[in-house]
């Protein structure tokens, strides 16, 4: 991947999308900032920095078996001002078999900072979020009514 590859925002997604479906650890983590904190949903707290990130991608790859993992952004909407852009989303991760079968899918909330340095984009700061429900304190992992 090169900064062209990484020129805009749009271009961020598009590369995000390809390294999940492709499970290449080295690409995914390569769209962050050396110094990126991400406040992920499963799990941990926080990771604070590339080189504490990368074991996280690694396991969530290693976890999928023969399965594929395809994303879908949607509601993208992206606010830029000179060198740093606010990315806001909804990200529907689908699981797929080997067999081309739709297995299950999450819906996700997504707020990226970004920063471009030279000419590439990368996330400085991730957030990654679903609701939780008050009833039953569980996860909501599907979008109501949506998609």
């Amino acid at each position: 991947m090169n900064d062209a590859t990484l020129s805009t925002p749009q271009h961020l997604l598009a590369a995000y999308t390809a390294a999940v479906l492709a499970r290449d650890v080295d690409a995914f983590v390569q769209l962050y900032d050396d110094e990126v904190q991400v406040f992920d949903t499963w799990g941990t707290w926080s990771y604070e920095g590339k080189t504490a990130w990368r074991p996280m991608i690694e396991g969530w790859f290693g976890s999928l078996g023969d399965e594929r993992l395809q994303v879908d952004f949607r509601e993208v909407k992206v606010t830029a001002a000179g060198d740093f852009a606010g990315l806001r989303a909804t990200v529907v991760y689908t699981a797929v078999s080997a067999q081309g079968q739709n297995l299950r899918a999450m819906h996700n909330r997504l707020t990226w900072l970004l920063q471009r340095r030279g000419a590439a984009w990368s996330v400085l700061h991730e957030h990654t979020s679903v609701p939780v429900g008050f009833d039953d304190m569980k996860a909501i992992l599907q979008r109501p009514g949506a998609f």
